[in-house]
């Protein structure tokens, strides 16, 4: 007889399944028209399905136990941010690092310092009997640009229209490689920690140990060797590739998913010896397209993005579902009206500045709304909560008499409620960013044709970058002095349309177009000229065709 078989498995695969195919019904219309990030809906959506809220998804239940919890969850998040690096180092052009690498060491260098200094800074002073070695731990692990939040805003509709092209590059450039080079800031934190520790409480060897260990283990190891092992594998895999595809040995699909068994390869082999396979990840992808072969040869296809959209809803979903919402009220480390400030404090002050006072020295970021564009943008994501499981493990080792020392533990649950805290207030303000910024945009305008002036004998106001019309009434009485015409009469008169205000640029200034506006009417021949589009202007209005459509 059958019966229902309310499992696990079958909830989990329902809800994700049934979650992911209505998305996918409204995609464009919510990612192409709303312009709201996947991240920010999977986000609400993991919300919905926790035990916070329906409990379809129960993540503790599944695991067994916290520890088994956070070991999946850093499990998941290596997976996607090794797909997503090598996937990042593909999108970019041939010998990418190579060609721009005075602006890449600018901001792997100084602009990614700044960041963690300030956001040090910032948590010390906000986070309660905190200190400011805690703070440089806790700073470091939201210092990385997240490479899966930055793909909404170089990818799609919006960042066509309104992002340079080499923006886009440098900004995928910068937050893949960030992500693995967050090892050496982290580390160098934490180390001191264990050494060196509050109150004397260091396991032995003081400073000078800690140093040692983080020039020969963190920089040496973890990161040269990430460096050396990805650029290999991704040379190799390139040249494996290029002979089998000669050879007509390889097909079209095992084509097009190299890429993306090839960070899978990455991340376990660099599991197994302890490297950093973050930073791997991205060298390798990056090495493996240096001669953009793959890259123009899978340009046209579509399985990389599905890949990469399936993977960014599955875990941004899981991190609504196993988020710590309860710690932000109730823990014993900062109240939240802290927590509140502190978020808006580091989305304004962690990069912006920094990037504003650099932006002359980085020859993509062109004027100084692109630098606010730029330093604003830089959102905290996947590679944070990455470091939040890192550094617990880390943690965990940090023991007296098999006892977990007091500071080590406090900063666990410290690092655990802030950073958490900082990665939602990202994932939510940078996800509504887009939307909001366009609805300034378009709320004037919109405002406007709704509520028309009612004095017909005043011409209505300007529109940005546009032509506006002055007013019927106004037209015909023009019309008729120039004819003689009593004021009774009414002639048609194509010439009427033609009459318009000047054009006016965001800021004030006047846009000349001596053709049309001072030419007297007698002079004017052929059919009446169309206002003129701007075509120094990223941002269009709907019902602006492009420049090169007015000149067909």
């Amino acid at each position: 007889m059958p019966t229902l078989a309310v499992t696990n498995f079958n909830i989990v695969c329902s809800v994700l399944g049934g979650f992911i195919t209505l998305f996918g019904l409204v995609s464009y219309l919510f990612k192409e028209k709303f312009y709201l990030s996947e991240a920010l809906i999977s986000l609400l959506a993991g919300i919905t399905f926790s035990p916070h809220a329906t409990n379809f998804i129960k993540p503790l239940d599944y695991t067994g136990s916290q520890a088994n919890l956070d070991a999946v969850t850093l499990y998941f998040t290596r997976l996607v941010l090794g797909v997503q690096l090598v996937l990042a180092g593909v999108q970019l052009p041939n010998r990418y690092l190579q060609r721009e690498w005075k602006p890449l060491a600018l901001l792997l260098g100084p602009v990614m310092t700044a960041m963690w200094l300030t956001s040090s800074l910032l948590i010390w002073g906000m986070v309660p009997h905190l200190s400011f070695l805690h703070a440089l731990a806790i700073g470091a692990c939201v210092t990385p640009t997240d490479p899966v939040l930055s793909n909404s805003i170089v990818k799609g509709k919006f960042a066509d229209k309104n992002i340079p092209k080499d923006l886009q590059k440098i900004i995928i450039a910068e937050s893949g490689a960030n992500d693995g080079l967050g090892y050496p800031f982290l580390f160098l934190a934490l180390y001191l920690i264990k050494y060196t520790g509050e109150g004397g409480l260091g396991q032995g060897g003081g400073a000078r140990t800690a140093i040692g260990l983080w020039f020969g283990e963190t920089l040496g190891y973890t990161i040269l060797l990430s460096v050396i092992y990805g650029a290999t594998v991704g040379w190799i895999a390139k040249e494996l590739l290029h002979w089998a595809e000669e050879k007509k040995f390889v097909d079209r699909e095992s084509f097009l998913v190299f890429a993306i068994t090839l960070a899978l390869f990455i991340v376990g082999t660099c599991g197994m010896i302890g490297s950093d396979d973050v930073l791997a990840c991205f060298i390798a992808g990056n090495t493996f397209t240096w001669d953009d072969w793959f890259r123009l040869e899978t340009l046209d296809d579509s399985l990389q993005p599905t890949i990469d959209m399936l993977l960014n809803l599955s875990v941004f979903i899981w991190y609504g579902a196993v988020c710590p919402w309860a710690l932000f009220v109730h823990n014993s480390v900062i109240p939240i009206y802290r927590l509140i400030f502190l978020g808006i404090f580091i989305l304004l002050l962690r990069r912006l500045p920094i990037i504003f006072t650099l932006h002359k020295s980085i020859h993509q970021i062109e004027e100084a709304r692109q630098a606010i564009f730029v330093g604003f943008f830089g959102p905290i994501g996947v590679s944070a909560v990455f470091y939040i499981y890192i550094s617990l493990q880390f943690l965990e080792t940090i023991t007296v008499d098999g006892v977990q020392r007091a500071d080590a533990e406090k900063l666990g649950e410290t690092i655990t409620v802030v950073v958490w805290f900082l990665a939602i207030c990202s994932i939510v303000v940078h996800g509504l960013s887009i939307p909001l910024g366009k609805l300034g945009f378009f709320l004037p305008r919109t405002l406007s044709r709704a509520f028309p002036s009612q004095n017909n004998d005043e011409a209505h106001s300007f529109q940005l970058e546009g032509r506006a019309q002055a007013s019927t009434g106004g037209i015909l009485r023009e019309r008729k002095k120039r004819r003689g015409e009593p004021s009774g009469q009414s002639t048609p008169d194509p010439l009427a349309s033609t009459l318009t205000r000047p054009v006016y640029r965001i800021g004030g200034t006047v846009v000349s177009d001596a053709s049309t506006a001072t030419a007297p009417p007698a002079e004017r021949s052929g059919p009446p000229t169309p206002p003129a589009t701007a075509t120094d202007r990223t941002i269009r209005f709907p019902d602006e065709e492009p420049a090169a459509a007015v000149a067909s």
